[in-house]
């Protein structure tokens, strides 16, 4: 069999991503993937999966979470991946990802996965205490990415060692079973302007889910008024706005909001600051809340009209399952007669 694969990855090209359904969605998830992922569906075959295996490296509820992976799904469709073109599904529903997690456990290094910033950053003083899971998440992380030969991933910043990790995996799979060739080793692709939001309330701290106050971030299921009111409070300070980005030195909340604006309208950030040089927040903020509130309400909407719905979920996420299963089984499958696993 290993005569047959070419020395270099000649298959199709295909992108990857998830999101772990482990809480609300926002405006930084929609503007750093979900609006990227919409696009990249018609550029090349799209997987896009909920990552609910991932999300149970730490505690979530046992009833919640499957309304957990719809919320996400719902999003997906809310926010224009189409079922008919991209591959959407939740992660448990293919197998095939933990089985092939657990070989390339046995060919990951300990010391690669020592150097993880993200673990340690995540498990803190207590590491001790962290689940295995935790600990071994980057290498589920590149099955979930190799079991379809994914050759682009979407990442920012915090992934990117991970992504280093998957090349690392295949490389070394590849010539340890004398397979070249046989993995791609994906390339990252940057996620460009928009990808870093940062809070609403503390412009020196990215928008997260976490963040214990929901005026710091603009969820994709409020309301119109619910957006217009985060816009309206969102911290800024006294100064008008200048005519040069790199007048905003020093202006985090300022630069935010500017950046907010210029991803929500598809404009550069120096576009939208030429537009509004010499206005105050006074003037800015209505036409922030305004484009926010056009962009980001039909969204909700029909999130919750969705959600309404959990069957027709259900049912997308099964047939996407299958699609899913269709790629990753011929992989598995070549997998164990490569490393010599009983294949039946």
């Amino acid at each position: 069999m290993t005569d047959e694969i070419p020395a270099t990855y000649a298959g199709p090209q295909r992108v990857l991503s998830g999101v772990q359904p482990s809480g609300d969605l926002h405006l930084g998830n929609y503007l750093g993937a979900l609006v990227k992922f919409a696009r990249l569906q018609h550029e090349v075959p799209t997987f896009i999966f909920v990552a609910d295996l991932h999300a149970i490296t730490a505690w979530q509820e046992p009833a919640k979470l499957k309304g957990q992976v719809r919320e996400i799904a719902a999003a997906y469709l809310a926010t224009g991946l189409d079922p008919k073109v991209a591959t959407i599904f939740p992660q448990s529903a293919v197998p095939e990802h933990t089985e092939l997690a657990w070989v390339f456990n046995c060919v990951a290094r300990l010391g690669w996965l020592d150097r993880m910033t993200q673990f340690k950053d995540k498990a803190g003083k207590h590491k001790e205490r962290a689940s295995v899971g935790l600990y071994t998440y980057p290498v589920l992380q590149a099955a979930d990415i190799l079991v379809y030969k994914a050759t682009q991933v979407p990442v920012g910043d915090d992934q990117k060692q991970h992504l280093e990790l998957t090349r690392d995996i295949a490389g070394k799979f590849n010539h340890d079973f004398a397979a070249p060739g046989f993995f791609p080793l994906p390339e990252p692709l940057t996620q460009g302007p928009g990808a870093r939001i940062m809070s609403l309330r503390d412009g020196a701290a990215k928008m997260s889910k976490s963040d214990p106050s929901d005026n710091s971030r603009i969820n994709l299921t409020d309301d119109a008024e619910t957006i217009a009111q985060k816009v309206r409070k969102a911290r800024t300070d006294a100064d008008p706005l200048p005519e040069l980005i790199a007048d905003l030195a020093g202006r985090a909340e300022a630069l935010n909001l500017i950046g907010i604006y210029a991803a929500l309208e598809g404009r550069t950030a120096q576009d939208v600051l030429t537009e509004y040089a010499g206005q105050g927040f006074g003037a800015f903020k209505p036409r922030l809340a305004d484009l926010a509130v056009s962009v980001m309400g039909p969204i909700g909407a029909e999130m919750r009209r969705l959600m309404a719905d959990p069957a027709e979920i259900d049912r997308i996420l099964g047939d996407g399952a299958e699609r899913a299963r269709a790629v990753a089984a011929p992989t598995v499958a070549e997998v164990r007669k490569l490393v010599g696993l009983w294949a039946g």
